[in-house]
């Protein structure tokens, strides 16, 4: 979220690693949000934004003329499979990846004639500490392990699968063209379980 941070981040990287050639953005913050009840500080209310969207938005702009220099460039955008379709309980969340993912096909097809690729890794729920928070929210979904996201992701890279999607995620992108009410009702649940009458 700071962008002076991410000035000099890239002086000292650029500095000790002149021929660097990739960039991950895999900022994440995410948090329950119920708009009803909202009792914090407006000023915070955009954090997800501020680090998950702007956050590598700044990155790509700050990195991409370094990267457009080195022969075989790429940038990997870590969006989620909440881009597809929004988890109701993370509102801010699902629309800051939405915006990594509209962002990251964007900038794909403007670098299409360079020598930087540009891929957009979707992870579904992973088990990670960012999701102990929402187990309860979950309705059972399985957890999926941190190396087989890491395998999936690798082997997405390596055969230039430029939108990777792996398990619930890819279900979640199929489901929010086939079925798109269904599944937004179905990640509705909770935040009818967050708003019901206490």
């Amino acid at each position: 979220a700071d962008a002076e941070a991410i000035v000099r981040l890239y002086d000292q990287v650029v500095r000790d690693f002149p021929r660097l050639n990739v960039v991950i953005n895999n900022a994440g913050i995410m948090r329950k949000i119920n708009v009803q009840r909202f009792e914090g500080d407006l000023r915070d209310v955009t954090s997800e934004i501020d680090v998950d969207l702007s956050g590598p938005i700044r990155m790509v702009m700050q990195f991409l003329p370094h990267l457009l220099k080195q022969p075989n460039g790429a940038i990997i955008n870590v969006s989620s499979g909440l881009a597809f379709v929004p988890f109701a309980i993370s509102p801010v969340y699902s629309a800051a990846k939405a915006g990594v993912h509209a962002f990251t096909r964007a900038l794909r097809v403007q670098l299409k004639h360079t020598d930087v690729k540009v891929f957009e890794l979707a992870p579904p729920v992973v088990d990670t500490p960012l999701n102990d928070v929402f187990k309860e929210d979950l309705g059972g979904a399985k957890l999926m392990d941190v190396a087989a996201l890491g395998a999936a992701a690798i082997e997405g890279l390596r055969n230039d699968h430029f939108e990777i999607r792996p398990g619930l995620a890819n279900v979640m992108k199929i489901m929010s063209r086939v079925a798109p009410e269904l599944i937004l009702r179905e990640l509705g649940k909770s935040a009818e379980r967050m708003n019901a009458p206490v």
